[in-house]
């Protein structure tokens, strides 16, 4: 008996442990949920009770130094049938009729979306994007259709079309696979549209705003009840470009009529770096990827043409690289300005005869540059040799990239003994004459040459280019300050050297083959340049920098025009137009150059 009495007295001792255990963790667990996680349940029991219909929040806007919006937001709107009202067959055929139309959709497609609510009694979207045209008449029928919802969105506007598209980028539907990689805290949904290129791609996370949304009460079968919230949106952040709206789109418009409607154009602040403009031709038409859907615009989307020509295309500088030249052989002491050079067309360098494109006579250095003479710089690269040139090359950072903040930019190429030397190969006196007046294997970007004429304008200073000022939150409005000035480089020359190029670079605009941007009233300073191609047509180069008469220059600028044959005649007019522009002045007919010349 006394063992039979220890034995239950065990069991009954095991079994008091194993109920205070299970007791302790239920009382654990009940701590768990009432307590420690009582939020997350209570959002979960919210979110089986309610149905969410979001509602996109606009864009950050993007405005150029002189606040104009040239990415904005324009309402949209999406139907919705949230299953208020009568569900028979002839009310649901009726409002399919009368919707229809409004929807460009057949009335038996609406009707099976409505005929899904009334089998779920779940909230179903009819349209999505609409146009605030459809919109309206809509807006008429919910007064004689319960249940029918229109919801306000916003959608991305770009209400200068082409301008500035490869600079601004386009938003676009993301992918599956790119939503995985996205910060879902952000309030990404599967399908939201998402920079996809350029400022739109860079700054995606300041652009993004907070979506807000209707929130719907439904039952347990999912069945709408009632609308419970509508939440607000919160917009985004807003980007502030230091590109001047007049500059941009006259450099735009002005390619655009040029003979090949294919080129660049970039102008620099030459004290800041600051981009005034950076147009690259053809252009695209941003809105073509975000169309409201009941409109019928033609798919380009597979047929734009994303490559940004003005950091991305790089060619010969020709002619324009003469102002090298000419700075080298300035600061090597060996050449008198004043001293003629007779061009007769052709120049013998002993192995071969190079020629001129044109027969110029005497020229001394100012003619030289103002005529664009290549016997007279095969002349002086001659007499100096190849090394002072690539010196001068090195010094204003030509064959490396500006290092302005898009992703691309090309380098181009150096061109000089040096690398020659590198690879054991030989170094020829024909080398030395293309170099001298840029062509060979030298190669540059339109924005490198606007960087160059940029330097010379401040006498030396090569400036990191930039293209964002500052970023400012429309929820707190505190700014964020971007964009800054940075020297990447001194250029030390003489100030005699600074004072003969200006001097030549002016004669070159009042005399000689840049005529074409000589304006009463302004200090206009340029070069044009014609490089050769041997796939085709030549291309047009021309580089300036300006500023009011006896002030110091206050915008730098280089325009190419890809086939365009003639520096002069094609890329000219354009410089022209963007100086206008800048300067506020109204164009006049530019003087009359010859198309033969440069």
């Amino acid at each position: 008996m006394a063992v039979r009495k220890v034995i239950f007295n065990g069991r009954l001792k095991n079994l008091f442990i194993l109920a205070t255990v299970v007791g302790v963790v239920i009382a654990l667990r009940l701590i768990d949920i009432q307590v420690l996680r009582h939020n997350n349940y209570v959002q979960l029991a919210e979110r089986n009770r309610t149905q969410i219909l979001y509602q996109t929040a606009p864009r950050g806007r993007v405005f150029t130094a002189d606040h104009m919006a040239i990415a904005s937001n324009a309402p949209a709107f999406s139907l919705y049938y949230l299953g208020f009202g009568q569900q028979d067959a002839s009310y649901l055929q009726q409002l399919a009729a009368d919707i229809a139309p409004h929807l460009n959709k057949e009335p038996s497609a609406i009707l099976s979306r409505l005929e899904e609510v009334g089998k779920t009694g779940k909230a179903v979207a009819l349209a999505e994007n609409l146009s605030i045209q459809s919109s309206a008449a809509l807006q008429e029928l919910q007064q004689y259709y319960p249940g029918i919802y229109l919801l306000e969105e916003s959608k991305r506007d770009y209400p200068y079309g082409e301008l500035a598209s490869h600079l601004i980028g386009y938003i676009s539907s993301m992918d599956d696979r790119e939503w995985k990689k996205r910060d879902l805290k952000l309030g990404y949904r599967l399908h939201s549209k998402v920079g996809k290129n350029g400022i739109e791609r860079k700054y995606e996370t300041q652009l993004k705003g907070k979506d807000g949304g209707v929130y719907l009460e439904v039952d347990y079968r999912g069945r709408v009840k009632r609308i419970i919230q509508d939440k607000k949106w919160a917009a985004g952040s807003d980007v502030y470009l230091t590109l001047n709206f007049a500059v941009q789109q006259a450099a735009e418009q002005a390619l655009k009529r040029s003979k090949t409607g294919r080129g660049a154009a970039v102008a620099l602040d030459p004290h800041t770096g600051a981009v005034l403009a950076l147009a690259s031709a053809p252009a695209y038409n941003p809105n073509i990827f975000v169309p409201y859907s009941d409109r019928e615009i033609q798919k380009a989307s597979k047929r734009i043409n994303e490559y940004n020509l003005a950091i991305q295309g790089i060619y010969p500088p020709a002619s324009t690289f003469k102002i090298i030249t000419g700075a080298a052989a300035l600061e090597e002491g060996n050449i008198d300005v004043n001293r003629k050079i007779t061009c007769t067309g052709k120049y013998d360098s002993g192995p071969r005869v190079f020629k001129c494109w044109g027969i110029h006579g005497p020229v001394d250095f100012f003619d030289g540059m103002s005529n664009s003479c290549d016997v007279y710089f095969y002349a002086i690269a001659a007499a100096m040799g190849p090394a002072p040139i690539e010196r001068m090359e090195r010094q204003f950072m030509i064959g490396r990239p500006t290092g302005i903040d898009l992703p691309g930019e090309k380098a181009g190429n150096i061109y000089g003994p040096t690398r020659r030397a590198r690879n054991k190969t030989y170094w020829f006196v024909g080398d030395t004459l293309n170099l001298s007046i840029g062509q060979g294997e030298l190669l540059v970007t339109p924005i490198k040459l606007a960087q160059f004429a940029a330097a010379l304008a401040s006498r030396g200073k090569v400036y990191r280019p930039y293209y964002v000022d500052k970023i400012v939150s429309n929820q707190t409005g505190k700014e964020q300050q971007i964009g800054h000035t940075e020297i990447l480089q001194q250029v030390d020359l003489k100030s005699e050297t600074y004072d003969v190029l200006y001097k030549a670079l002016k004669h070159t605009v009042d005399d000689g083959t840049a005529r074409r941007v000589k304006m009463k009233g302004f200090d206009v300073y340029g070069k044009t340049g014609t490089a050769q191609n041997p796939h085709g047509a030549d291309h047009g180069w021309f580089i300036a920098f300006a500023g009011k008469e006896g002030e110091e220059p206050s915008i730098a600028l280089a325009v190419f025009v890809e086939f365009g044959e003639g520096g002069s005649s094609a890329a000219g007019p354009i410089a022209r137009a963007m100086l206008e522009a800048y300067f506020g002045v109204s164009p006049v007919a530019s003087p009359t150059v010859p198309s033969s010349e440069e």
